[in-house]
This record gives structure tokens, C-alpha cells and sequence, in this order.
């Protein structure tokens, strides 16, 4: 932990050196914790009212929170806040870091999608072996891909899509037109499915989204497609998802899984047709400036008295420079 400021005064607490971020606001002293060695203790984090939680190291972080008085915004830098919900503070406005991790978080669905189709890990197996294995593979060209999530991530995913000349469809909570096409409300799943030979889930964990792709969504898929998953893995019914790999009428590409770590003796490490990353679409080179971007961007606001942007729960935002 390193400071900025006088610590016992210190109104932000931060994962970056203020360096980094080009300063601070005059008048606004920080504390900077990056999620490693000794957390901040109760008395350094008396005047703290904005937090931004490290990214990956939200376990450590909660616990900080019953010692932040006088907390008023707790910024997360992640796009999914389903595990910071339970322990928001009464009276704190929760943001997420919308945007932040798009780039990367597409380039990544895209990257399993062409590797499932085209069978990359076959490859590598059969380099670790010295064997020379050819054979015939789906393209992505002239293929079906159903996006089921348009946030910002969604629409990342889209916009890398275009180079490869497939049809894309689009389902979000909401419909909605857009130029490209419109998008559908989750009520046209049922409908769409089978017209899908992938399907990339880009859907925030929610009560509505929990478990959504269940037994009968599995079943709807048509024969031969492609389950893409970088959303969370409790969108997914895993033993549901287990039962129709299994049958070898479906694959998956799956970034996340429920449970998550998967356990070394897990089915799904040894089902057919499926291709596991540990939650990595999102930990690039292309994180921290944006996150930077985000932070600074965020603390201007606040300072300034202005409303913030990737609110998820406003309560008592009020402003910050008055205090």
C-alpha cells in the first residue's frame, strides 16, 4: 500500500498511483491499494467516500467496506457486479466498469468461436504427438451467430464480426432497432434458436439470466451448433450443458463455468466437444488504459459535482465537490 496525501485524510481509495492518472483533483489526498500485501486499516480509511475496488481482487475488498464511514460511490472494474451486490453499503452508489473490458472481452469470444469451429485444439493435440492431422472444418463465413446480450460488450462482439461474412442476429433485454439490424427481445429466443449455428452469451448475471440456458434452450439448438460463453457461468446450467455435449449433438467454447475454478475431477474438463479458458477474455494489455481512462474520468465527475456514468445502483450519489 502506498499514499498519497496525508493518509488519515485520504477521501479516494485507489488501485493506481496517482502518476498513472495524470493527478488528482486538487484537495482530494488518496490512498492507492493495489488487492496486494496489507489492506488499508479502519483509521487511514475514515474520510474515504470513492473506492474503486482493484480488478480480480474483489474478495479482498469487500471486507474493507464496513470500515468506510463516510463511503459514498464504490466504483468496480469489472462490467459484472452480481458478487459486489449482496454487500453495497446502504446509502453507496455502485458503478461497473462498462466498456472497460469490451475490447478484449470480444477479441476473446471471437477467438473461441474460430478455434472451436476450426478446430484448433485438435491441432495441438496432434502437435503434441507428431501427428499430422487434416480434415474437413466449418468456416464462420455464411454461418448463423446469435448474440444473446447487446451491451457493450454484445455490440464489441458485432463489430468483429463483420469481417467475416456471417449473419448476425440479436437478442437483448430490451428490444430495439439499430442500423444494422434489429434487436430482439428474449421472448424471440425460442424462435431464433434453431436458426443459430452459434450462439455467443454476453448477458449479465441476473435473477432473469441465472440458469437461462437450460435443458430446453440446449434442446432448441440446432444439430451441430456452438455455445459461446463469456458471460458468467451461472447463466449456463452446467449439468444440463454436461448432458447435451455429451450426446455429441452440441459444443461449447466456454471463458466461464459454474463452478468456477472448475475443479481438477469436473466432467467438463473431460466432455466431448468443448473448449474451457480460466476467465481470461478479459485480463489483456488492453485493460489498464481503459480502466485509467474510466478512473480519472469517474473522479472528474465526482469532484466536479457531476453525475457519474455505469451507475448500477444509485443511492444517495449526491456530489462531491461540496465536501
Amino acid at each position: 500500500m502506498t499514499s498519497a496525501g496525508t493518509p488519515d485524510h485520504a477521501r479516494l481509495l485507489l488501485p493506481f498511483p496517482p502518476a498513472e492518472l495524470g493527478g488528482l483533483p486538487p484537495g482530494w489526498p488518496a490512498l492507492v491499494w493495489d488487492g496486494t500485501g496489507g489492506a488499508p486499516t479502519g483509521r487511514d480509511l475514515a474520510a474515504v467516500e470513492f473506492f474503486v475496488m482493484p480488478y480480480t481482487f474483489t474478495g479482498a475488498a469487500l471486507p474493507l467496506l464496513p470500515a468506510l464511514p463516510r463511503l459514498r460511490v464504490l466504483q468496480s472494474l469489472s462490467a459484472g457486479v452480481d458478487d459486489v451486490l449482496p454487500h453495497l453499503p446502504a446509502g453507496v452508489t455502485l458503478c461497473n466498469a462498462a466498456g472497460v473490458h469490451s475490447a478484449s472481452t470480444a477479441e476473446h469470444a471471437v477467438a473461441l468461436t474460430l478455434a472451436s469451429l476450426r478446430g484448433v485444439p485438435d491441432f495441438v493435440r496432434a502437435q503434441d504427438a507428431g501427428r499430422w492431422t487434416a480434415g474437413f472444418r466449418p468456416a464462420l463465413a455464411d454461418r448463423t451467430v446469435l448474440l444473446i446480450g447487446h451491451g457493450s460488450i454484445g455490440s464489441a462482439v458485432e463489430a468483429r464480426l463483420t469481417a467475416f461474412e456471417c449473419e448476425v442476429l440479436r437478442v437483448a433485454g430490451t428490444a430495439r432497432e439499430l442500423p444494422q439490424g434489429p434487436v430482439h427481445s428474449m421472448d424471440a429466443l425460442p424462435s431464433l434458436l434453431p436458426r443459430a449455428d452459434v450462439v455467443v452469451l454476453t448477458v449479465p448475471l441476473t435473477d432473469t439470466t441465472r440458469g437461462l440456458v437450460d435443458a430446453r434452450f440446449l434442446a432448441r439448438m440446432k444439430d451441430g451448433a456452438l455455445l459461446v460463453n463469456v458471460a458468467r457461468g451461472a447463466v449456463v446450467d452446467t449439468a444440463a450443458l454436461v448432458d447435451a455435449l455429451r450426446t455429441g449433438r452440441l459444443s461449447a467454447a466456454l471463458d466461464v463455468t459454474d463452478p468456477e475454478p472448475l475443479p481438477p475431477d469436473h466432467p467438463l474438463w473431460t466432455t466431448p466437444h468443448t473448449l474451457i479458458s480460466p476467465h481470461a477474455a478479459a485480463t489483456t494489455s488492453a485493460y489498464r488504459p481503459r480502466a485509467l481512462a474510466l478512473v480519472r474520468a469517474q473522479l472528474a465527475r465526482y469532484t466536479a459535482g457531476e453525475p457519474l456514468a455505469n451507475v448500477v445502483v444509485a443511492q444517495g450519489q449526491g456530489t462531491g465537490g461540496g465536501r
